[in-house]
């Protein structure tokens, strides 16, 4: 029996999404909730499960394809069994290990080359170490990924100069490093210690962190898994592949183990339930640090006020309906809502130059150019990157930029130039299901827009009751700058355009 692998449900707010990256192939046999596949939205990354066990009989849609809720990408053969791989298929594994046996008997040419932290920027005092993917005695190549690299604002990859072997390796995860620090150094042209005689290439486990998928290595990261801790998991994929549901597996056991020790050691007095309760405790990440700092500077150093309103939301959707696919066939990317966000509020932000200015001690800078900040959720926490000259941009490139910030927020790819400046954010909790909030503002704007969940509600409109897609608007802004009366126009204005997209082709 065939199950078709669709996108999950859409948010109305929505438009579609894209394929993240597959983790099985056709052919493949998967196990009941085993992670299929990862569906990137401009907000958020869904993950696909299956739905019972079987074989992936086929893939409709690859890795990049741009694809709408409920859509089907893939087939599921349930009960099904995987082909097994013919004996033609294994030899080349077999001479390919013999073949790196002998390379692993060569001899290290002595050259050594130091592996140093990046320049950081003059606004980043230091930064410490997130992962190393490799251990010392290991074989690498020019340009694989070393170790990543984490400021408070993005996560720098340190990449290998040359082929050759780890040498020794000076900083270890956790450890807070400065520019241009050396932190471990390569053999040039070295080779890795040869394998055992018994293991082949198949046998060999790919735990190595780059070969791991973004989900395993979320999972690891989330669960405070370092990636010597990681050569310790078992892993059930393909030629010993990790899978999500490995560390999983691996994070219950530990916990169950770690939950029976502190059983163990208590009092034989002590209550029954107090000792099954356990916690787990893990430093907070730079970005996450950085966050709540910031959001603690904003509550105290700004007097913010929120103002609510809201948009009817049919008319731009009747246009994304009617031109969605001359739209797409010609920009080659489909027309969101986000677009049509960021072009109201750069027409209301040339109406209202006090929201798009800052304070600067005691001084106010009016910027004559309209740079929108993105706030945009990463597996990392919150970032805000910047779309620069929204004046400047159609549509078209509107989505583009959007579309582009996200994808490098989710990687974490993210330039240090690409999260500083900003004079306005927009938010978007609809994604996630808000109704209604009051977000805090990303100092030193001085206000932000929250958009909502788009939801069908009774309407009065020329003494008549119509059901309308409607969504709340929130506008936060600091009232040392910007009055009540700046505010409200200001929220209209966006509401106005919005409910009456022709004006803002027109630019009227």
């Amino acid at each position: 029996m065939a199950i078709d692998i669709k996108v999950p449900v859409l948010p109305e707010s929505v438009a579609d999404a894209s394929i993240a990256g597959w983790h099985v192939k056709a052919g493949d046999k998967v196990t009941r909730d085993q992670n299929l596949v990862d569906i990137e939205t401009d907000k958020v990354v869904l993950e696909v499960v299956a739905e019972a066990d079987g074989v992936i009989e086929e893939i409709i849609h690859q890795e990049g394809d741009t694809v709408l809720g409920e859509q089907v990408i893939g087939k599921l053969a349930e009960g099904g069994s995987a082909a097994s791989a013919s004996d033609s298929e294994k030899a080349p594994a077999k001479e390919e290990s013999s073949s790196s046996s002998e390379q692993a008997s060569n001899e290290s040419s002595g050259e050594k080359i130091e592996v140093k932290v990046p320049v950081l920027p003059e606004s980043v005092a230091d930064a410490s170490i997130a992962t190393w993917h490799v251990s010392a005695g290991d074989a690498v190549k020019r340009d694989q990924n070393l170790v990543d690299i984490e400021t408070d604002k993005v996560v720098l990859e340190v990449v290998a100069e040359a082929d050759g072997v780890m040498g020794e390796i000076l900083e270890n995860e956790g450890s807070t490093v400065n520019g241009e620090q050396v932190i471990a150094s390569i053999l040039k042209g070295g080779s890795a210690p040869a394998p055992a005689a018994k293991e082949s290439s198949e046998e060999k486990s790919e735990s190595d962190s780059s070969t791991l998928s973004p989900s395993v290595r979320r999972a690891l990261s989330q669960n405070g898994i370092s990636s010597e801790e990681a050569k310790n998991i078992k892993g059930s994929g393909e030629k010993g592949r990790l899978t999500k549901e490995d560390v999983e597996a691996y994070v219950r056991a530990k916990s169950q183990r770690q939950a029976s020790k502190e059983a163990a050691q208590k009092s034989l007095a002590e209550p029954v339930d107090a000792a099954e309760r356990s916690q787990k405790r893990v430093p907070m990440t730079r970005l996450r640090k950085r966050v709540a700092e910031r959001l603690l500077d904003a509550k105290n150093s700004t007097a913010m006020l929120t103002t609510f309103n809201e948009v009817n939301m049919k008319p731009v959707m009747d246009i994304r309906k009617s031109y969605q696919d001359a739209f797409e066939k010609k920009h080659g990317i489909r027309l969101g809502f986000m677009s049509f966000f960021v072009r109201a509020v750069t027409e209301a932000l040339k109406r209202f130059p006090e929201v798009n200015a800052s304070i600067d001690g005691d001084d106010i800078v009016y910027h004559n150019f309209f740079d929108v900040s993105i706030a945009v959720s990463t597996p990392r926490g919150l970032v805000t990157p910047v779309l620069r000259d929204s004046d400047q941009l159609s549509l078209a490139d509107l989505e583009k930029g959007i579309r582009e910030l996200a994808i490098k927020g989710r990687d974490g790819k993210l330039t240090i130039d690409e999260m500083t400046g900003g004079n306005f954010t927009i938010t978007n909790g609809g994604v996630f299901g808000s109704l209604i909030s009051t977000p805090i503002i990303n100092p030193p704007q001085t206000a932000i827009l929250g958009m909502h969940k788009i939801q069908e509600r009774p309407m009065a409109v020329n003494g008549k009751v119509e059901i309308l897609p409607m969504m709340y608007l929130a506008l936060s802004y600091d009232h040392r700058l910007v009055d009540g009366k700046e505010s409200v126009g200001f929220l209209v204005t966006v509401k106005e355009l919005l409910e009456d997209p022709t004006r803002l082709l027109l630019d009227i």
